[in-house]
């Protein structure tokens, strides 16, 4: 059964260009979102967030008739749901909870223009077991079609989970070039799931279950995020120890062997900082390595305010003629990583929230990839780095931006916690 009619549920970074692939390949797609903003500016031929080339692909997509946003969910054959799985509120030390919310919501949305024949696929990173839950609120919406969880093979809709695993910057080309990892709950939905993915993936689609599918994805995330925990546990040490940490790692990184990442100001984004929690949720004595990970990247960012809060010190006995009201803070970088818009989670965020907080006198930011300063920021100047460079007295570097690393501030002093100008 072919896929003429594919809907997207969910146009952020990830639902967008997986909707604008398969209309590239001269598919029908309904896109849908609840933000007005973004399905008015889609169906004007525009993208609403960050991402090369992506923007050419909409506007050609839209302008050909094959790419179109709603609010409202319409009849497809195939369904994907690409919506945000956040945290459920919980008290600080706890183990934060996944909020399947949004899943449930598009769930329902969908339930009530399903066909026989139908696939829905899961694309949000969700805590294993979450594709069944989905499968379970379709079924409850829809008693007259049959599910895979009761009619395997045979069932009416199939219903798979396949994570999305692109880097925010290169999303369209890894889309295509990547491998995919297709979880079925029946060889039927992984079968069909892989037939539809074809459609523009060039890479190879890997067969498994909906539950290793889910758990996949978390593993790649909750793997980096270890790995960036020793990294930013080594600087904290060399820190106390006065040695240079990007001297040290690069020395150790000529063990053959050996590949050390490089230490920051914490993690963020919408992945690496979220989707370990949900397997430390789901077994918390088990994790053990993976929630120490999770609490050591957590701790950094407030290690990073103290030296902040240092520096401001060692300026004001340096300068006494000063108040701390006329120190200006400059905080380099809001994104979660280099060289994208995407604020999300970003550890940079939180410390210049911290900051502007805590500290009496001028904060400003250095955001070259934002046009705005975020609402929780309203505190916080957005300049130019000509600006900060000539007027700040503390320079704190948050995200190595291509930018940054073009330029050297010559006054002031530096909290450099990306080794940019190290």
């Amino acid at each position: 059964m072919s896929f003429e009619t594919i809907s997207v549920i969910g146009l952020g970074y990830i639902g967008l260009p997986t909707a604008a692939m398969f209309a590239s390949r001269k598919k029908k797609v309904i896109g849908i979102d609840v933000n007005q903003h973004a399905v008015d500016t889609i169906n004007q031929g525009k993208i609403h967030i960050v991402e090369p080339d992506l923007d050419m692909i909409v506007s050609a997509a839209v302008s050909e008739g094959y790419l179109k946003a709603s609010t409202t969910p319409e009849a497809a054959d195939a369904f994907l749901i690409a919506v945000p799985t956040p945290f459920l509120p919980c008290e600080e030390g706890e183990v934060p909870a996944p909020d399947l919310s949004y899943i449930e919501a598009a769930s329902k949305a969908i339930a009530t223009v399903l066909k026989k024949g139908d696939l829905v696929i899961l694309e949000s990173t969700s805590p294993v077991g979450a594709t069944e839950q989905m499968a379970a609120w379709l079924a409850e919406a829809r008693s007259d079609l049959t599910f895979p969880q009761t009619h395997g093979d045979n069932a009416d809709v199939n219903v798979a989970h396949c994570p999305e695993r692109v880097l925010p910057g290169h999303v369209v080309r890894e889309l295509i070039e990547n491998d995919r990892v297709i979880g079925g709950m029946s060889a039927r939905c992984s079968e069909r799931s892989v037939e539809l993915y074809k459609t523009f993936v060039l890479g190879e689609c890997v067969v498994t279950n909906a539950r290793t599918a889910e758990m996949a994805k978390l593993t790649e995330n909750s793997s980096r995020d270890v790995q960036i925990a020793f990294a930013n546990e080594l600087s904290i040490i060399c820190d106390k120890l006065d040695i240079n940490v990007w001297e040290l790692i690069a020395l150790a990184n000529r063990h053959p062997r050996v590949n050390i990442l490089q230490p920051g100001p914490g993690v963020g984004g919408h992945c690496i900082a979220v989707d370990p929690w949900f397997i430390v949720s789901k077994t918390p004595k088990e994790a053990q390595i993976i929630h120490t990970a999770r609490k050591v990247n957590d701790g950094k960012p407030e290690w990073v305010i103290n030296k902040v809060k240092l520096a401001i010190t060692e300026f004001l006995q340096a300068n006494p003629d000063k108040t701390a009201k006329e120190v200006t803070v400059a905080c380099y970088g809001l994104a979660f990583k280099p060289d994208i818009d995407d604020l999300r989670e970003s550890p940079a965020m939180l410390i210049t929230q911290k900051i502007a907080e805590m500290h009496s006198g001028r904060v400003i930011a250095v955001e070259p990839n934002i046009e705005s300063i975020p609402e929780k920021l309203k505190h916080v100047e957005l300049v130019d780095f000509d600006i900060s460079a000539k007027e700040a007295d503390v320079h704190v570097m948050l995200v190595d931006h291509q930018e940054f690393t073009k330029y050297k501030v010559t006054q002031g002093l530096i909290v450099d916690s990306k080794g940019v100008w190290k």
